[in-house]
């Protein structure tokens, strides 16, 4: 029989599936149902999880189009990793970048309730993976870093993937060029308060040329700054004016900070 496939929003049981003690009618017509439900919707697998039973069942399809049924598997073994793009039946039309083992040993019993086992790499493995993760009462959404959750949880908003031109980040790369900034412009700071102990002429010569060295760097990764900025934020198309008029504000008072610096330096370092 045909069973409805639970979807988002609806929430999945934190809870772990219940394994299977008794081997009788009813398991086997619960994964009778999951064939159906896996032919019907035109999928490679599903978990017992998905059309709402608590019970540790995965039926899936092999390479060949053969059904697998797993009765209480189990991840025992694994090697190697690989970043996949996956998607669910659980999380419609979006997808998701997922890091995986790229082979996989399980576990499991058959409908007669003996041991098997199960070696598996690639695409078999990349979706054993994905469906027992379901027996635990998580999706691959609780794989990703918190950047990837974001991300993908506007997909779920807009009800489709949003690529990296439609989402606009809070942190940038930029930013590590401001910080740099931000550090030779204290070191300097430091160099100017130093002064006020040094009455030696050749010394202050030193600091004064640390100073303009100091002040040229800051100036030239200014520069950087400005136009790195401007190309970054164009690969996001939802970072707009709001981003170039920070962009702008940013260097301006960088190059203000630099200038009164500079200012105050030239008039109480430099021996000239």
């Amino acid at each position: 029989m045909i069973k409805e496939i639970v979807r988002y929003p609806s929430p999945l049981s934190v809870e772990y599936a219940t394994d299977v003690r008794v081997f009788d009618e009813t398991l086997f017509s619960l994964i009778d149902d999951l064939k159906d439900t896996i032919n019907e919707n035109n999928l490679n697998g599903l978990s017992a999880y998905q059309i709402g039973s608590y019970y540790n069942i995965v039926v899936i399809k092999d390479e060949n189009g053969e059904f697998i049924e797993l009765i209480n598997p189990r991840l025992i073994a694994h090697k190697g990793k690989v970043t996949t793009e996956e998607r669910t039946a659980y999380y419609p039309n979006v997808s998701a970048k997922i890091q995986r083992f790229e082979e996989v040993s399980i576990v499991y019993q058959d409908r007669d309730a003996k041991d098997r086992s199960l070696k598996a790499e690639g695409d078999l493995a990349i979706l054993l993976q994905r469906k027992i993760d379901y027996t635990f009462g998580a999706t691959f959404i609780h794989k990703m870093s918190v950047e990837e959750r974001e991300l993908f949880e506007r997909s779920l908003e807009f009800g489709g993937n949003v690529g990296t031109t439609d989402y606009c980040p809070t942190t940038f790369q930029r930013d590590k060029i401001i910080y740099l900034i931000n550090g030779i412009m204290i070191m300097m700071l430091l160099l100017l308060g130093a002064s006020f102990f040094v009455s030696d002429t050749t010394l202050n010569a030193s600091l004064w040329q640390y100073q303009l060295y100091g002040s040229f760097t800051v100036l030239a990764l200014n520069i950087v700054y400005f136009f790195y900025a401007q190309y970054e934020g164009n690969k996001y198309v939802s970072c707009g004016s709001c981003q170039i008029g920070n962009i702008i504000g940013t260097t301006f008072i960088s190059l203000i900070k630099l200038t009164i610096l500079m200012g105050v330096s030239f008039f109480i370092i430099n021996p000239s």
